[in-house]
């Protein structure tokens, strides 16, 4: 039987146990009605149970979702086609989806593909390990469909072209939101999609001091766990793209016990 959420008005399923795909979507598209445009979804999961109700739910939300139940089929449509968003399981019985996710953020074509995790795995450690190697967002099982929903779109919004905004500019330093791409001396660094909006956020507001929950407000995320550091793995990383010396930045500098402040002036600037 279906568990049900705490909100007696709306009734929705919880994904751990079994349910009629019909249903699912029924609710799906009575809760949030079809999208417009169809964003191309690939889920990479070994439960065929849960993949038909996460399939069903998205496609009744208006996406067009396509499954693999392994880390080989997975790799063989990602080869041959093109999609807008990938959710991943990290236990798989051909190997780890970190694996995957490490090799996709390797290759151009993939760099930037919006990585949404899906894990069973309890340890922090677990969720931390993937954003270093390059997923945007993890989601626990088992989960609310409403949430996965939401993290999808938030992706996926994140991830549009942002057509008619002018690069901003910090020294050597270029954040260019048309292309979302970032350059030092012109020459591309490299950031997922998360790492980019994350580094526009601080980009817009130099000199500021920004704690940890203001970065994911204006990101429209979830709210932090208490024990989830993950605002502090993608900085990390963004460091590594953009920084001359990482573990000296300064262009994104620490404020302790405050939070992150995006240098106003860089690389001489003002000097």
């Amino acid at each position: 039987m279906l568990e049900r959420l705490s909100t007696p008005a709306v009734p929705a399923p919880r994904w751990n146990a079994p349910a009629s795909g019909l249903a699912v979507a029924s609710f799906a598209g009575r809760l949030h009605g079809p999208l417009p445009m169809s964003a191309r979804i690939l889920l990479i999961d070994d439960d065929t149970r849960l993949t038909t109700m996460v399939g069903d739910y998205l496609r009744a939300a208006g996406y067009v979702v396509v499954t693999a139940g392994s880390l080989g089929a997975g790799r063989e449509l990602l080869a041959r086609e093109v999609f807008d968003l990938l959710l991943l399981d990290l236990m798989l019985p051909d190997g780890d989806g970190l694996d995957l996710t490490r090799e996709l953020r390797a290759q151009p074509r993939t760099r930037a593909l919006p990585l949404l995790m899906l894990t069973a795995r309890g340890e922090p450690m677990d969720r931390i390990l993937g954003l270093e190697l390059g997923a945007d967002d993890y989601l626990g099982k088992p989960f609310e469909p409403r949430e996965l929903l939401a993290r999808v779109k938030a992706l996926l919004r994140r991830a549009a072209p942002q057509g008619g905004d002018e690069a901003l500019r910090f020294g050597r330093l270029e954040i260019d939101p048309g292309a979302r791409e970032v350059r030092i001396d012109g020459e591309p660094r490299e950031l997922t999609s998360y790492q980019f909006d994350l580094l526009m956020v601080m980009a817009h507001s130099p000199g500021r001091v920004l704690s940890r929950d203001q970065i994911m407000d204006a990101l429209k995320g979830h709210p932090l766990e208490a024990f989830d550091r993950s605002i502090d793995v993608h900085v990390s990383r963004i460091r590594a793209a953009i920084e001359d010396d990482p573990k000296n930045p300064r262009r994104i500098l620490t404020v302790r016990g405050a939070g992150y402040v995006f240098a106003r002036k860089q690389d001489g600037e003002g000097a």
